[in-house]
């Protein structure tokens, strides 16, 4: 599938070609530069100068605005980068939780956890169907750096069962989410996707942000970045 052609509304991801410019990258890399490298997956809060460059005004919150509308928000943000240190795989999966400021007993927001110092829960799947997730590519991604794999629709079949994971992805079929540096990628925060290891190990920095437009029930409150 030629991915210039796959669209959010009916596979469940976009591609943006070149959103930022040279100098936004630059600038970018040096609001990231003193995070500790080598993560797998660090997740960010407070980092300064972050937040203004994913409103939804700017060059990075515009793609997900462009779905959820001007009043939509970044509410979780990940920095991934995949070296040769740190060559992962990833089966593939769902995105199933969100990052809030504190544990607080809401009815359908189950299964707390704590990543990285931050309370992380389960919303009702519903919640989840309403987000986008960006990833803001920071270098190159061909096909030996372990592009993200995506299963083309899923967003659209709800909660999906561990057991029906494999039958899902067989008949949607799988895309490869090739990159250049400055492009962001537009997802279905549910769809279901995976990651190989990557080939030929280089820098694969991506930062990805979760966006939403509704705020929480019960007096929970989102995270942010």
């Amino acid at each position: 599938m030629d991915i210039e052609r796959l669209t959010f509304l009916d596979d469940g991801a976009q591609l943006f070609r070149q959103v930022l410019p040279p100098d936004q990258l630059r600038r970018l890399k040096e609001i990231l530069s003193h995070l500790p490298p080598d993560h797998a997956g660090l997740r960010l809060r407070g980092v300064e100068g972050l937040a203004p460059i994913l409103a939804a005004s700017g060059l990075i919150g515009s793609c997900a605005a462009s779905v959820l509308g001007e009043a939509c928000r970044p509410v979780r943000a990940v920095l991934f980068d995949k070296t040769a240190a740190t060559n992962w795989a990833l089966g593939w999966h769902q995105d199933r939780t969100i990052a809030v400021k504190q544990r607080v007993a809401a009815e359908g927001f189950e299964t707390w956890s704590i990543k990285s110092g931050m309370q992380h829960v389960e919303p009702p799947f519903a919640l989840l169907s309403g987000m986008v997730t960006l990833r803001v590519h920071i270098d190159p991604v061909p096909v030996s750096n372990a592009p993200l794999l995506i299963a083309p629709g899923s967003h659209k079949l709800g909660r999906i069962p561990e057991d029906e994971v494999r039958n899902v992805v067989r008949r949607s079929g799988t895309v490869a989410c090739l990159a250049d540096a400055g492009d962001i990628w537009l997802y279905a925060t549910p769809i279901l996707h995976a990651s190989d290891a990557a080939t030929a190990p280089m820098h694969r920095r991506v930062l990805q942000v979760d966006f939403a437009v509704s705020k929480l029930p019960g007096g929970l409150e989102w995270l942010g970045v």
